[in-house]
């Protein structure tokens, strides 16, 4: 998973974009997307992996977009050669809404892609397509980014807290909470098979992504986790011991039913522009769990889960936050700890032995 720290523009500094696709007409809509984008430059195009491997060196872009299917050489094999060659370039897939392309975006993603962005399909018109690409693309790519009149960096606004400390609690934890995003799957596939069998706790996520992608990481995350893993559904009980992962375009609640706890999926309105939203979940658990949980907020855009760790830290609920260094994008969980909710600021690899400890498993 990449953890390269963000890049600082200077003033007048423009993020420089290598458009990596075999077809000119994405090609073509992808550069003047781009193009009414007064930070970012597009320095280049190129119609395969082999060709753009060839101008990395002579454009120095900071970001690639890189389809996946494509001749000579595919974006996978792209993806493999650039990490080794070229490790400090953020790329960013193009996928498509299908079976066969989520698969190929999760397997990108574990091979150190930054983030993605999906197709348009065909139907609409043009202008359509270059609004909905321009705004799913240019955030992607400004997220990886710091500008000059943004201030200091995070690491230099607030002192972190003492990552091995936690307090006493005075109420057992019986669940564990996780919201993330921008470099998710490549996380969750880390922390979760760390996890140990028997482990006493139901877990539930958040991971921005939308409905077919979801079904796929549970399942891949299935195959490599101790503990049974599965996309969630509406009404099923909360079980100990068990993984489950919300479904894209639908928030993921849970709710008391009598003794039992059950899981609760609804359309209601995006919550910090996402369906399914960390806050929708971490709220929803403070009502039936109080503060008797451990949240995690990991790599991830944006605020999300914020405003749900406030009110989980005002019940007493554990809360924990993946550091700088180890994320793709501190945004989530620098959010967390700017303002001073973070109990421990702690590396990818740490996460699983804090929450253990923090199960009382340690």
């Amino acid at each position: 998973m990449s953890s390269i720290n963000p890049k600082r523009l200077q003033p007048g500094e423009k993020i420089r974009v290598l458009v990596v696709d075999d077809s000119v007409v994405i090609r073509s809509l992808v550069t003047h997307a781009l193009a009414e984008e007064a930070a970012v430059q597009v320095v280049g195009t190129a119609s395969n992996g082999s060709i753009a491997l060839q101008r990395v060196p002579q454009l120095n872009p900071d970001v690639l977009t890189l389809d996946i299917e494509m001749p000579v050489m595919d974006g996978l094999e792209t993806l493999r050669r650039l990490r080794k060659e070229f490790p400090a370039v953020r790329v960013v897939m193009f996928s498509t809404l299908t079976e066969r392309g989520a698969t190929a975006t999760l397997e990108a993603l574990s091979l150190g892609a930054d983030d993605y962005v999906t197709k348009a399909s065909n139907e609409g018109s043009l202008d359509r397509s270059m609004t909905r690409l321009r705004e799913q693309l240019i955030p992607k790519i400004k997220q990886f980014f710091r500008f000059n009149d943004e201030g200091p960096p995070y690491v230099e606004r607030r002192s972190r807290p003492d990552p091995l400390v936690l307090k006493p609690r005075s109420q057992q934890p019986k669940a564990v909470l996780i919201g993330v995003s921008t470099g998710g799957p490549a996380a969750l596939c880390e922390v979760l098979p760390q996890l140990p069998a028997g482990f006493p706790l139901p877990v539930l996520v958040v991971q921005h992504m939308p409905a077919l992608f979801t079904r796929l990481l549970a399942e891949r995350l299935n195959a490599s986790c101790k503990l049974p893993a599965a996309e969630a559904v509406s009404g099923e009980l909360v079980k100990d011991g068990r993984i489950w992962i919300a479904p894209g375009e639908f928030h993921m609640k849970v709710s008391a039913s009598g003794p039992d706890v059950r899981i609760c999926l609804d359309q209601s309105p995006p919550l910090n522009s996402c369906r399914p939203a960390v806050d929708a979940l971490f709220s929803s658990a403070g009502e039936v769990y109080g503060g008797a949980l451990i949240a995690v907020i990991l790599t991830g855009m944006g605020q999300d889960g914020l405003r749900g760790a406030q009110i989980l830290k005002a019940r007493g609920a554990t809360i924990l936050a993946q550091d700088e260094a180890s994320s793709v994008v501190w945004g989530m969980p620098g959010a967390v700890v700017h303002a001073g909710l973070a109990e421990m600021v702690v590396p990818l690899g740490q996460v699983v032995p804090m929450i253990l400890r923090a199960a009382g498993w340690s």
